[in-house]
């Protein structure tokens, strides 16, 4: 996972701009309380989602500050990550499953709402949820997206996650005089 990120013009993202603050969160995930929201439906594929997951929080530094709720499917993904980011207990809630499109439209109404759900709960509680949960046609797509060619989503909304704390308390810090006169 390469520790430089790009902007949209190829630029490294971050970097300075006369006349401009710039903040970007840090990949140090030290003293991070991370839950980790993961729908037991269609497991084989959000087991190796998960694994990917902690792996990555415990990478970059999350010690053993992480909370593993399993929920039925990834309708419910949102109603748990919800509770969890209420209670104030974690920075961050990554959510994880997978949903496979079949022959009904059962499809599009789970992955609608799971997304819909998730992205309201970092919209309306200030803790970041990330978006890990599967939204593919096939169990070959989901596989490469759960650890195989196309990576581990699982480990990037982990890293998403992490990335959004940190950068939460740098806006959130407190500005001193000196830095509120210096803009």
């Amino acid at each position: 996972m390469p520790s430089t990120r790009y902007d949209a013009d190829g630029g490294v993202a971050g970097a300075p701009i006369e006349g401009a603050r710039v903040h970007t969160g840090s990949l140090d995930a030290t003293g991070m309380r991370i839950a980790i929201v993961v729908s037991r439906f269609n497991d084989i594929i959000s087991t190796q989602l998960l694994h990917g997951a902690v792996e990555a929080l415990r990478d970059h530094g999350v010690a053993g500050d992480i909370d593993v709720v399993w929920v039925p499917g990834a309708f419910e993904i949102p109603i748990a990550a919800r509770e969890l980011a209420q209670l104030g207990a974690v920075d961050a809630v990554v959510c994880l499953g997978a949903v496979i499109r079949g022959d009904t439209a059962h499809f599009d109404y789970v992955a609608g709402e799971a997304a819909q759900g998730i992205a309201s709960v970092h919209a309306t509680t200030g803790v970041p949820a990330t978006f890990g949960v599967l939204t593919v046609d096939t169990v070959e797509q989901a596989s490469d997206r759960a650890g195989g060619k196309h990576g581990n989503k699982g480990a990037e909304a982990a890293v998403t996650a992490i990335e959004m704390v940190s950068l939460l308390r740098e806006l959130r810090r407190p500005r001193t005089a000196e830095q509120r006169a210096a803009s």
